[in-house]
């Protein structure tokens, strides 16, 4: 398939009435900040209609920014399947990669070095990605964790409540909390009052 890049009237665009991935107005405004800086490098894919398959945030943000038009690609021919999927598919995926701690530190502190503003990278600062996290789920009694390794779990919040417990994760990680023990410590207190009814 040949894909050409097209700019239309960003108020032409019409935003997927069901998506399901949100974005906060800090996040607006860092894409916004990206696309100032480096310019509207990746294109708003579109429908034979004009409405957004992939980009919702950089409309969100082409809009805040008072862009008059916006660079968007037509994916033409797909299945209203293959729509509903790929608005999905192409937020998850690229949440399903990681980091490599180490490289990315050396990158900020390097742009740091350079007075660059990591800000716009999406990073306000060096992140905190200690070696000592094993990120696979507890889900063995068996489970050999070594001294010194923090577990990590799950959880899960309904789609209402996630930007707010994102949010609070961020603030208590920022105060040097152990968000973790925070919560099993809540969720002791919850089942000693269930187990006392």
């Amino acid at each position: 398939m040949s894909l050409s890049i097209d700019y239309l009237p960003t108020a032409d665009l019409i935003p997927y009435a069901l998506n399901s991935r949100t974005h906060t107005d800090t996040q607006v405004a860092q894409i916004a900040a990206s696309i100032h800086e480096f310019g509207f490098t990746n294109p708003i894919l579109i429908d034979e209609k004009a409405t957004v398959i992939a980009g919702h945030g950089r409309l969100l943000a082409a809009q805040r920014l008072d862009l008059p038009e916006v660079p968007t690609i037509l994916l033409s021919g797909l299945t209203q399947a293959q729509k509903k999927a790929y608005v999905i598919a192409d937020n998850k995926l690229a949440l399903n990669a990681g980091w490599d701690a180490d490289l990315l530190t050396a990158e900020l502190e390097s742009l740091k070095e350079m007075d660059f503003d990591i800000s716009i990278t999406g990073f306000d600062d060096l992140p905190d990605l200690d070696d000592d996290v094993d990120y696979s789920l507890l889900d063995g009694e068996d489970m050999d964790v070594s001294d010194g390794v923090k577990k990590a779990i799950m959880v899960d919040f309904e789609l209402e409540h996630y930007e707010e417990a994102y949010e609070l994760f961020k603030w208590w990680r920022s105060q040097d909390a152990y968000v973790g023990y925070m919560i099993l410590d809540h969720l002791r207190k919850e089942r000693k009052k269930h187990e006392a009814n």
